[in-house]
């Protein structure tokens, strides 16, 4: 390769840390599944109802966690120019913001918790499970946007590592108290149910915050003192921020549409949907760990105004995060027969998800170049474009092919081709794009 900096090593040394960071959320969740697919006890309503509020908790994680982007594209961008002096200020007003924010968000989605589970049709037994569980569950998100805010910070100053050492032990705790509390510790903790999930997920991200807080101190030259004097890039940052907000609101009406319609088709639709949905985020999460190396060093190259290098390192981003894609695929292709076995054991469940479970992974080489291109912008702060694509793709992909194909009852496939049109809209207008603007500045 003609530029040193993007050798194999030099992305691995920022893709591997970032991968097992960022698997360690859909790997949790996985766990919650496979957990709670597995009680002896209402095993298929509990499955529906973790699936449901897990999916209610990401989109407000995505919606709400968008300074994310800003904070990593400012804090490279400055780190490019070696004047990371002029932000010191910037990354705690934009915490103290989030705290504020994700307290508020808590105490609003408590109090409307059974009008909001009703929309994705729960009801009875289902809908009774999703409320006790969101509502011990997202007593971690204001704790959660802190994390991610810790992390945006390391990942600006093109560090990965330390945020997978958070993600890990948070992991770790999280696997072993889940089981733990869902089924019980003979003598010493009753079993849980989907209670013990929840609160196995808060005491997780406890933990994660304070060694986030710790780490942010002993390793990087920014602190928590608020400077009253608002910082002359908080407003970039918030513009930033909204931006980026609106995109994730149309990406989350997406998957609050599947989680609806697949709840309509009925609960063994919505426990198989829930399945492919959580491994899909899995997929998503991994891949991505090659693609965030875009997003992570795009931002410092913007800062240096290097182009041909920009070109380059998405050139060989993109045939990493394939070939990682094709990879996983098989694997999961080879064991196709027993995915569904490891999650649950109810047999109308495990054959409806046998039946569609081939489109997920056939589709995951075209989330890969979309994953790329998505992050290239998010680490140029482009925000403006990444909010149209995503409005694009949303309402004019995938909500006409979900109506249009759930009306000729292709009912769970719906739902799946929805997603490929949508993936397939993104990658090629960002992709298009990119085009555009490398030949502008080159």
């Amino acid at each position: 390769m003609s530029n040193p900096k993007f050798s194999f090593k030099y992305i691995n040394s920022i893709a591997v840390p970032a991968i097992v960071s960022g698997v360690v959320e859909p790997i949790l969740s996985l766990t919650d599944t496979a957990v709670i697919g597995n009680v002896s006890i209402n095993a298929k309503e509990a499955l529906a109802a973790v699936g449901i509020a897990g999916s209610f908790i990401a989109t407000l994680g995505w919606i709400f966690t968008q300074s994310k982007v800003a904070i990593v594209a400012l804090v490279a961008e400055y780190l490019g120019k070696k004047q990371l002096d002029k932000i010191i200020g910037l990354p705690a007003q934009m915490i103290a913001i989030n705290a504020i924010l994700g307290c508020i968000v808590y105490a609003v989605t408590y109090l409307l918790t059974i009008q909001i589970f009703k929309l994705y049709n729960a009801e009875n037994m289902v809908l009774e499970y999703t409320v006790s569980y969101y509502r011990i569950r997202a007593l971690g998100f204001p704790l959660l946007l802190f994390i991610v805010s810790v992390f945006s910070i390391f990942r600006g100053l093109q560090n990965t590592f330390w945020p997978m050492v958070i993600s890990g032990c948070g992991a770790l705790l999280n696997i072993g108290l889940d089981f733990a509390l869902v089924y019980g510790v003979e003598g010493w903790i009753p079993a849980m149910h989907v209670k013990g999930a929840a609160w196995a997920s808060v005491i997780s991200q406890i933990m994660m915050f304070v060694l986030a807080l710790i780490l942010m101190f002993a390793k990087t030259p920014f602190r928590l003192k608020i400077i009253w004097k608002i910082h002359p890039e908080l407003k970039r940052t918030l513009a930033i921020s909204l931006n980026m907000l609106v995109r994730t609101v149309a990406l989350n009406t997406s998957l609050i549409l599947s989680n609806a319609y697949a709840t309509k088709y009925g609960s063994q639709y919505i426990a198989a949907f829930t399945i492919a949905f959580q491994i899909w985020l899995f997929f998503a999460f991994f891949i991505d760990g090659y693609a965030s190396v875009t997003a992570i060093v795009s931002g410092k190259l913007k800062g240096e105004n290097n182009y041909i290098g920009l070109h380059q390192l998405v050139k060989t981003v993109s045939k990493y995060a394939v070939v990682i894609s094709v990879v996983l695929s098989g694997f999961f292709f080879l064991f196709y027969e027993k995915v569904g076995v490891f999650f649950t054991k109810d047999q109308e469940v495990i054959g409806t998800f046998q039946t569609f479970f081939w489109m997920v992974l056939v589709m995951q080489p075209l989330n890969a170049i979309a994953f790329v291109y998505d992050d290239v912008y998010k680490g140029m702060a482009e925000a403006v474009t990444l909010r149209n694509t995503q409005l694009i793709a949303t309402f004019c992909g995938f909500v006409p092919a979900l109506l249009f194909f759930d009306y000729f009852q292709f009912q769970i496939f719906a739902i799946w081709i929805a997603f490929v049109v949508w993936m397939l809209i993104r990658a090629l207008l960002l992709h298009l794009k990119f085009v555009k603007l490398i030949k502008h500045n080159t």
